[in-house]
């Protein structure tokens, strides 16, 4: 096994359209994504998909559809999947030990919301020692509101992959990560 993890955020249904939370792009970033997820097999990176879940939430409610993860980037039988309740994939979960137990050292982050879980995770596991590779086209994000100013959803994903990429590690394309 390499000492690479691809770890796959959120992508669950409630950010689809048909879901209570649709994001911009998501289609095109899942499928990014499972480029990703598929290349990381055939390297033998361990693939660890997180999922969102609010206990007495509006979205990601337990057990609802829309807290499945989507059909676009299943994981299979053998892989683990983290259930979580913060941003933070790592905040009272057990993905750090996991990571520590399997020998990772690089962990390959894909999935949503940029500016919101996938900023949190690859901080996160910056803060805790791990080399970070965030794939910018394999996460999707939203238009944001504040103070009545509306910031359409890429620029809100490029601002937050501009901050990524300054101090928390490298985001690269899907081409580029593929391509090594």
């Amino acid at each position: 096994m390499s000492k690479r993890a691809i770890l796959v955020v959120d992508l669950q249904n409630e950010y689809w359209p048909r879901g209570n939370f649709s994001l911009v792009g998501i289609e095109a970033a899942a499928a990014n994504a499972a480029r990703v997820i598929r290349h990381g097999r055939e390297n033998g990176d361990l693939v660890v998909n997180i999922r969102h879940e609010m206990p007495g939430g509006p979205i990601f409610v337990p057990g609802s559809d829309g807290a499945q993860i989507n059909e676009a980037v299943l994981p299979q039988a053998d892989e683990p999947v983290i259930t979580k309740n913060f941003a933070n994939s790592f905040r009272e979960t057990g993905l750090d030990a996991l990571l520590t137990q399997q020998g990772v050292e690089e962990v390959v982050v894909v999935g949503a919301m940029s500016h919101m879980c996938v900023d949190a995770t690859t901080r996160a596991a910056n803060d805790l020692g791990y080399r970070t590779v965030t794939v910018h086209d394999a996460c999707a994000t939203r238009d944001l509101e504040f103070n009545g100013v509306t910031t359409p959803a890429a620029q809100v994903h490029a601002a937050f992959m501009a901050g990524l990429a300054f101090l928390y590690g490298e985001v690269v394309g899907t081409d580029e990560l593929l391509a090594r």
